[in-house]
This record gives C-alpha cells, structure tokens and sequence, in this order.
C-alpha cells in the first residue's frame, strides 16, 4: 500500500492543510501519516481562531517516533504545505532527508505556500526565501499557484510562453514535475481558468470553467490529489486529469450549497469517480 507522510497545518473545523489532504488521499486508498504544525480551531480567514503553532523540533520529535516504528521505509512521498516559519521548514525538508535514507524511491512534493494575486505575499519574512533557496530544490514535485511561480522564478509571467520560461526555471532549481495552478494567461477566457502540468520538457494543461466559489483548502487537495495520482501513474498528464477533474466536482458541489468550507465529506466520490472530465491539451 503507498504510504505518504504529510506535514501540514491542521484545523479542528473545516477543511485546510491536512484537514484538506488527508481525506481525499485515504479516499484514494493511499495510508496517510498526518504530521501536523499547527493546530488551530479553524482557518485564519474567519479573523478569530484558537489553537497553538508547533515549532520545528515538535516535527523533529514526531518523525522520529515514526522512525522508531521501523516504517520509514514504507514511505513512498513526503507532502508538504503552507510553513509558519523557517524552523518549520527546515525540519520538514529534514524529514525528507530521513525518509530518502531508508526509501530512496521517495518523492517529496512541495506545495510552496507564499501568497496569491489579490492577497500578495503573506508568510512570515524568510518563507519566501527558504522556500527558493531550501524547500523547492529538494522537492521532485512542487504545485505553486500561478502568483507563486513568478515569485519563485522571479519573473512576471503573462503569456502561455512565459509562464513555460518560468517552469523551466523553477525546474531549473530541482524539481522535475510543475503543477501551475490557477493560471490565467493572456489567451485564458474570462470565464475560465487553466492548470499546467509539466515535466521533462512537455507541458500539458487543463482549462475549466471559472466558479464563483473563493474557499481556503483547494489548494492544498489538488496537491495531495496531484501527487496520489502522480505516484499512480508516473504521468503528469494524467495526475493533471485526474486530479483536476476532482477538485472541479468538489468546487462545483461547495458553490451550489453556498458553502464557506469546501465540501470536502459531501463530495468525496468527486474524488474516486469525477462527475465531469476535461480534455488534456499539450501546450
């Protein structure tokens, strides 16, 4: 059975970091091992939650008491999202050392949680910088927003050609496989939005339909849905099918209940059986 170990955020109500990933990767059939680095009662959207930060050397403890169990080598992929600071980060991308020693076959893949267009940047200082300079170079695959892709090949992207330069140069720091996420290109419609996937040199996109649904956690299920897919098929242009396909369905039922959470429960046979499939057109 694979077995992914996912250190994120988690929260007590709805659905973000791990409350957002590791359902739909049970879901799939994967063995999940939560590690979490933060426990709040809900997101921080609300303006008002409770709860505590971990602090790296909590993520430290917890890998080892896994390793402890003799099951690292079990590990297939190590996942990985928003960081409250650089001490987080750095015992993150130490577990993906552990892990690769006893696995070698192990991938980790990095969702590089920075900011998004409307909000700018808003990780703590450093973030940025670990994130470039640390966390991506390790990582095999990495699902930044299309934001976080210009910060991190430190251009401004605006036609379909550019935003190819800038995956280069993102896979240029390390990571083989790219997942651009809500990607609006010159040639994208208005009412659409587009998601590229990339690896060894092809570029392969999905374009669906634009909702007018704004909820926190999506990202972090298309990363999770992604790699499961991704560590299923060693295709990206399946993954991006695959995982696209899901979290459209899941998107769809959450603004048809007006939801302010995702519908993460409701929906999950989006995740095992898509309602809708969208053509995968290499670029």
């Amino acid at each position: 059975m694979t077995a992914v170990l996912s250190i994120q955020s988690h929260v007590t109500y709805g659905h973000v970091g791990n409350s957002s990933a590791v359902f739909p990767l049970q879901r799939l059939g994967i063995e999940v091992w939560p590690v979490h680095t933060v426990q709040f009662s809900n997101h921080t959207g609300y303006g008002e939650w409770t709860g505590r930060v971990y602090d790296g050397q909590s993520i430290d403890e917890l890998v080892q008491g896994v390793a402890d169990r003799g099951v690292l080598g079990r590990c297939d992929a190590v996942l990985s999202g928003y960081l409250g600071s650089a001490d987080i980060g750095h015992a993150v991308v130490g577990a993906v050392t552990r892990v690769r020693a006893v696995s070698p076959q192990a991938v980790y893949c990095c969702d590089p949680v920075i900011g998004d267009v409307g909000r700018g940047v808003f990780v703590r200082p450093g973030i940025e910088e670990f994130m470039r300079e640390v966390a991506v170079p390790a990582a095999d695959l990495v699902t930044p927003n299309h934001y976080e892709l210009d910060l991190l090949s430190g251009t401004t992207t605006r036609s379909l050609s550019s935003v190819k330069d800038a995956v280069a140069a993102v896979q240029a720091l390390g990571p083989a496989v790219v997942l651009t996420t809500s990607l609006v290109a010159e040639d994208t419609p208005d009412d659409a939005v587009d998601l590229l996937a990339s690896a060894g040199g092809r570029h392969f996109r999905v374009r669906t339909p634009r909702l007018g649904v704004a909820v926190n956690g999506a990202g972090d299920a298309i990363a999770a849905l992604f790699l499961a897919h991704w560590l299923d098929t060693r295709s990206a242009a399946e993954a991006l099918a695959r995982a696209s396909a899901s979290v459209f369905g899941l998107l769809a039922r959450t603004e048809a209940a007006g939801s302010r959470e995702i519908l993460l429960v409701e929906a999950q046979q989006e995740f095992v059986s898509p309602t809708r499939a969208f053509e995968v057109e290499e670029v």
